[in-house]
């Protein structure tokens, strides 16, 4: 299996790879909970916590910039996947129109089927980081996350919540599910933050 789908490495490719990751050309998938099937007209993304509260449609999302971003991803179960395409809005757009209230420091991502994961906000708000509706130029699978999911390529890819359904601001850290459950609270995977206690 692994040499079918898989594939070691020679080097870290000028530091793409991190250590202890295999190469696939496939876009394995990795899922807490059934997958969630809906229509993109219902997806919307609630804003909440130490943030004006708010709600943008799907309508409302397109309507924002749409960007379109290729990087490396990298799962914290030891594959990578390189050059993957992406487009949807970038957080630092939506940002822009959020009014977020000081004293925040995190984010709570919150999914469709009760998924959660924190980021920092630092981590949260960097540039490449998309909220995606489209893959590789076609309309994201929902297996994948489809309508639409969040997307933090410089963490592990548990990071990247699937079934994006609200962003909660919060003056603090606090474990989502899998932090819960032993992975690591931020999930660098050049520093290889797999589990809780790397």
């Amino acid at each position: 299996m692994l040499g079918k789908f898989f594939k070691k490495p020679a080097d870290d490719m000028g530091g793409r790879i991190p250590r202890g990751q295999t190469l696939t050309a496939r876009f394995p998938v990795l899922t807490y909970g059934p997958t969630q099937h809906y229509a993109p007209e219902e997806a919307q993304v609630r804003v909440f916590g130490l943030a004006e509260e708010q709600t943008f449609s799907w309508a409302d999302l397109l309507a924002l910039p749409q960007t379109t971003l290729t990087y490396d991803i990298h799962c914290v179960t030891h594959w990578s996947k390189l050059d993957t395409t992406w487009t949807g809005v970038r957080v630092t757009d939506l940002m822009a129109h959020l009014k977020v209230r000081p004293g925040a420091t995190h984010v709570m991502v919150h999914s469709r089927g009760g998924y959660t994961t924190n980021l920092s906000l630092e981590d949260f708000t960097r540039p490449e980081n998309l909220l995606a509706h489209t893959f590789d130029g076609q309309p994201l699978e929902d297996e994948h996350g489809g309508p639409l999911r969040l997307v933090v390529p410089h963490l592990y890819f548990w990071k990247s919540a699937k079934w994006l359904s609200g962003l909660e601001f919060m003056d603090h850290d606090a474990p989502g599910f899998w932090e819960r459950n032993g992975y690591h609270m931020r999930g660098d995977p050049f520093l290889e933050q797999r589990y809780d206690d790397d």
